[in-house]
C-alpha cells in the first residue's frame, strides 16, 4: 500500500528532528517574551499564516507573517494560526516567534492582539516547551498521529504552561482519544482542551463540509471547524452548526482583505435550524451500513411527492430517511392538512420531512416555509429557485441537463451549501419527470462532493446507479408510483431491496 500524505509528512518530520533536533536548527528564545491570551477565550475566527500545502502547492510563498498577522488582528480575528512545518507547508519556528512578538507589541500599544496557535504535526512533549518559549498560546495536537498516552502527556504539558491544547479529531477513534484526554485532565479540561474537526482528511486531503456537522454534537463546548472555509457564507454555515471558532487558511492567506468579511460573517451568525438540519443529515448518513466490497455507505433515501398518509407510512416502514411533500402547483401538490396528519401519524424516530417549493412567493411556497418555521417540516427544498432569506432550514436543488447548468451548482457551493440535490432537467417540468441525468454529464461535471441524485430513479435502475456513482442520497418520486402522487407499496419495497 502506498504511503498516504499524512504518513509521509510525519515520517519526514521525524527524519528532520533526528537530523536537526526539536528546534529544527533554529535559535529559540531562552524564555517566553509575552503574556498569555486564552485561545478561543471568546468565539471567533482563527486565521492562518500559511505559505503552501500538500494539496495546493504554493499558496502565498512570499507572505510577510507579521504583516499578515496584523491584517488578521485588524479584522478582529480571535487567533492567528502559524504553520511551522517546513517540508510541505514551508513554515518555520521563525514565523511563530515573529508573529508572537508582534502580538505582544500590539498589546503594549493598546491594539487588539490575537492569541497565537502553533500549528504543526507535533510528536513530543518537549515541542510544547519550545512552542511556549516561542510565544504560542496554544498548540495543535492531532489525535490521529498520537497514541493515548502521548496525547495525554502533551495535553498535560500544555496545561502546565497555562496553554490550550487544540485537539484535532475526525474519525471514531479520534473521538475516543478526545474522551481519554478530557478525563485525564479532569477539571482542567474545560479550560485546557479545545476540540477541532478537520473537514479535510489529512490522509487524502479531500474536504467534506458535512463531516464537522456529524461530529459537532459529540464535542465539548469549545470546538473549531477546520478547513474548507473559502467564503463568508462558508463561515456562516460553520457558525450555524454551533462551532465556537473557524480555522481559515488558504482563502485568507491568498486574499488577506477577505479576512474581515469571513470573521464578520462568522461573528454575526448564530446556531439555527439550518445548522441543526445539516447535523441531522450527517448523523443519519453516519448510521448507514457500509456496502460489502466497495467501502461506501448505503445512500440515504428520500421518497418524494407524498400525497397520502398511507404512502408515507409505507415508505417509512420500508426504510425511508426523508419524506418529500410538493408545495408547487403540480399533480403531486400536497396540503398543509396532509403534512400535519403525516407528522402526527409517524412513529418515532421520525424521518426528516421536507417541503419542496418552486416559488417561495406563491401561496404554496409560503405555506411550506411557515411549516418549516413551526418545526412541522424539517427543511424546505428550494427546487431550481433562490433560497433568499427564508429564515428556516433548507437545501437547494439544481436542475441539470447540460454542462453550463453546473455553473449554478458551483455558485451554490460558494454560497455555503454543503450539498446540492441534482435533478434531471426537462423544460417546462420542475420535477418528477422520470428522466435521468446523463451519465457522461455527471462523470464530467459533478465534482468531488458526494452526490445527491434525483430524476428517473426506480427499482429497475437503482442498483446500477448506486454501483456507478455511490450517491450519498437518492430522491425517488415517479419511480415508485402508479400515478402522480399515488405510490405503489410493492414498488417502494422493491426499491429498498435493490438499494446498495
Amino acid at each position: 500500500m502506498s504511503e498516504d500524505i499524512l504518513a509521509k509528512i510525519v515520517r519526514m518530520r521525524r527524519e528532520d528532528i533526528e537530523r536537526l533536533g526539536l528546534n529544527f536548527g533554529i535559535e529559540i528564545p531562552e524564555k517566553r517574551r509575552r503574556g498569555h491570551i486564552e485561545f478561543l477565550g471568546t468565539p471567533g475566527a482563527i486565521l492562518e499564516v500559511k505559505r503552501a500545502s500538500p494539496s495546493k502547492g504554493d499558496i502565498a510563498p512570499d507572505l510577510d507573517p507579521v504583516g499578515l498577522a496584523a491584517t488578521y488582528a485588524d479584522a478582529n480575528a480571535q487567533a492567528v494560526s502559524v504553520l511551522t512545518e517546513g517540508n510541505f507547508f514551508k513554515g518555520s519556528l521563525r514565523d511563530l516567534i515573529a508573529v508572537a512578538d508582534s502580538m505582544e507589541e500590539r498589546a503594549r500599544r493598546g491594539l487588539h492582539a490575537c492569541a497565537v496557535l502553533r500549528k504543526d504535526f507535533l510528536l513530543f512533549e518537549d515541542e510544547i516547551d519550545i512552542a511556549y518559549r516561542c510565544g504560542a498560546d496554544a498548540v495543535l495536537l492531532i489525535a490521529r498521529i498520537l497514541d493515548d498516552e502521548q496525547l495525554v502527556k502533551m495535553a498535560k504539558r500544555a496545561q502546565s504552561f497555562d496553554m490550550q491544547a487544540f485537539v484535532e479529531v475526525r474519525e471514531v477513534d479520534d473521538l475516543r482519544k478526545l474522551k481519554v484526554v478530557t478525563e485525564a485532565l479532569g477539571d482542567a479540561a474545560a479550560k485546557t482542551i479545545v476540540a477541532g474537526v478537520n473537514s479535510r482528511d489529512l490522509a487524502t486531503f479531500h474536504t467534506d463540509p458535512l463531516v464537522p456537522a456529524g461530529i459537532r454534537n459529540k464535542l465539548p463546548a469549545k470546538a473549531v471547524f477546520e478547513s474548507g472555509i473559502h467564503t463568508p457564507a462558508d463561515a456562516a454555515y460553520a457558525r450555524n452548526l454551533g462551532f465556537t471558532g473557524i480555522l481559515v487558511g488558504e482563502a485568507v492567506a491568498k486574499n488577506p482583505p477577505l479576512a474581515r468579511e469571513v470573521a464578520f460573517s462568522f461573528g454575526s451568525s448564530c446556531v439555527n435550524a439550518r445548522g441543526n438540519f445539516w447535523k441531522k443529515i450527517a448523523e443519519l448518513r453516519d448510521t448507514k451500513p457500509f456496502v460489502e466490497g466497495n467501502g461506501m455507505r448505503r445512500p440515504l433515501v428520500k421518497i418524494c411527492g407524498i400525497t397520502r398518509v398511507e404512502d408515507g407510512l409505507c415508505a417509512v416502514e420500508a426504510g425511508a430517511d426523508l419524506l418529500g411533500f410538493v408545495f408547487s402547483n403540480t399533480k403531486r401538490l400536497t396540503t398543509e392538512k396532509l403534512v400535519r396528519e403525516m407528522s402526527a401519524a409517524l412513529p418515532s424516530p421520525k424521518p426528516l420531512l421536507v417541503g419542496v417549493i418552486t416559488d417561495p412567493e406563491s401561496e404554496e411556497g409560503r405555506t411550506a416555509i411557515k411549516l418549516a418555521h413551526e418545526g412541522i417540516l424539517d427543511a424546505v427544498q428550494f427546487h431550481g429557485v433562490e433560497p433568499g432569506d427564508a429564515g428556516c432550514a433548507y437545501y437547494c436543488a439544481a436542475r441539470v441537463g447540460e454542462p453550463e447548468d453546473f455553473e449554478r451548482v458551483v455558485a451554490l457551493r460558494k454560497d455555503g451549501e454543503p450539498r446540492i440535490l441534482l435533478d434531471a432537467k426537462v423544460e417546462g417540468i420542475p420535477g418528477g419527470t422520470g428522466k435521468t441525468i446523463p451519465e457522461s454529464l455527471l462523470r464530467e461535471k459533478a465534482g468531488d462532493l458526494p452526490l445527491w441524485l434525483a430524476g428517473g430513479i426506480n427499482p429497475e435502475n437503482v442498483s446500477a446507479i448506486c454501483e456507478k456513482f455511490h450517491p450519498e442520497l437518492i430522491d425517488v418520486s415517479s419511480g415508485v408510483e402508479d400515478a402522480p402522487g399515488i405510490k405503489n407499496p410493492e414498488k417502494i419495497r422493491k426499491l429498498f431491496e435493490k438499494v446498495l
